[in-house]
């Protein structure tokens, strides 16, 4: 059953403020790491453990979250989930000790695994298939402008009034949506359980969509690094102040607005080559991070501007692989599950990140890690092949 006119401006609205506000909760720790470190003496160690604690609460929590959002629906699922990713937050603020952020933020990463699943379940009853990229394009704007404005309110409150706030307004902010959720996102009938059982076990027994984990696995690790140790890196490597390394951290993010736009339109205007499309995509993001070292040595401007190619050609494929692929493989009665299993495996590697930062900075320094990210771009490039070749075969309609 397919959302009216009315209806698909509804659901398309709660949802993108709905995962822009799950990310007003995520970036604060990325972008206090800096002051944490040196409040709480946490070494770089400890502050991948804590990233390491949320990641692996994440990816267990989209493997379940996919599995509830085809049973429950996507209204009851975002609704609870997003209160309790509040009140995770707040958990945070009032922390004092490593151990007590770990714990904090590992409930954290498992009340936050409630929102892709819960939202591409959400999307799947606007469009039919082949008509779906443009509006996820710009619909997963949600998650590089939410991780924009996350990172900017986060800078802005860390540098004006402490970082416990940059934890409290955030959350705030996320409780009053998911009420707004809960009270008023359109849902389309859930398929009967017969219904959903066998849709689940033919997703899990197709190898096209172990094949987009896979690529997800690699997407996904090189995004978690970027995100949580860019500012980081800015701040302890470059010298930046702990507000110029978070503002510029921004310029990621900027560059995958355009992207996933851009890539969406792409995806619907290919056709039966829409998968080569996402090969493609990947392959250019190998090429810009090997460039990478060489354009930023221009200076600021050029770094600027490259870091924003590379968040346009990462979040194409990201958008494309985590979201349309998914609902066109998991059709409305399995797309919550299709989604989680998609994003469940590529959070396993996003789970590396900090192992990933820390074996590369230890055994190259931090010039190593973008040839890294282009061997692990080229690897997300030929996981989406057997996927590419399928939809090629796939008859005209």
């Amino acid at each position: 059953m397919l959302a009216t006119a009315q209806q698909r401006r509804r659901i398309f609205v709660l949802t993108w403020l709905s995962y822009g506000a799950y990310y007003l909760c995520r970036r604060p720790f990325a972008v206090s790491k800096s002051t944490l470190a040196t409040q709480f003496h946490l070494d770089t160690a400890a502050l991948a453990v804590i990233d390491t604690s949320y990641l692996v609460a994440y990816a267990a929590g989209q493997f379940a979250s996919g599995l509830v959002a085809d049973r429950v629906g996507a209204r009851r699922l975002l609704g609870i989930g997003m209160l309790s990713v509040a009140g995770a937050s707040v958990a945070f603020g009032f922390g004092t000790t490593a151990a007590t952020f770990a714990i904090a933020f590992s409930l954290h990463g498992f009340v936050q695994a409630t929102g892709w699943p819960g939202v591409v379940k959400a999307m799947t009853a606007m469009y039919e298939p082949g008509k779906r990229g443009a509006v996820m394009g710009w619909w997963a704007t949600c998650y590089q402008a939410g991780g924009l404005v996350a990172t900017a309110l986060a800078t802005w409150l860390l540098v004006h009034h402490g970082w416990r706030t940059a934890f409290f307004v955030p959350a705030a902010f996320t409780a009053a949506v998911g009420v707004l959720v809960f009270l008023l996102l359109w849902q389309p009938p859930l398929s009967e359980p017969a219904q959903r059982r066998a849709a689940s076990i033919a997703l899990a027994r197709d190898p096209l969509v172990w094949c987009l984990g896979a690529s997800y696995f690699c997407i996904k690790l090189i995004r978690y690094c970027i995100v949580s140790w860019l500012p980081f890196f800015y701040a302890r490597q470059l010298g930046y102040s702990e507000g110029e390394a978070g503002y510029r951290s921004m310029y990621f993010d900027l560059g995958g607005i355009g992207g996933a736009i851009i890539s969406g339109y792409l995806f619907d205007g290919t056709g039966r080559r829409r998968g080569t499309l996402i090969v493609a995509l990947a392959l250019a993001l190998a090429v810009a991070f090997v460039a990478y070292p060489s354009v930023a040595a221009l200076g600021p401007t050029a770094a600027a501007a490259g870091m924003v190619l590379i968040g346009f050609l990462l979040f194409g494929p990201d958008a494309l692989v985590s979201s349309v692929a998914a609902q066109d493989l998991g059709g409305t009665a399995a797309a919550g599950t299709a989604a989680g299993v998609i994003n469940g495996v590529g959070s396993i590697g996003a789970i590396l990140q900090g192992t990933l930062v820390l074996w590369v900075e230890h055994r190259w320094g931090w010039d190593g890690i973008f040839p890294t990210f282009a061997v692990l771009s080229v690897f997300a490039a030929l996981a989406v092949v057997p996927y590419a070749i399928s939809v090629a075969r796939m008859p005209r309609r």
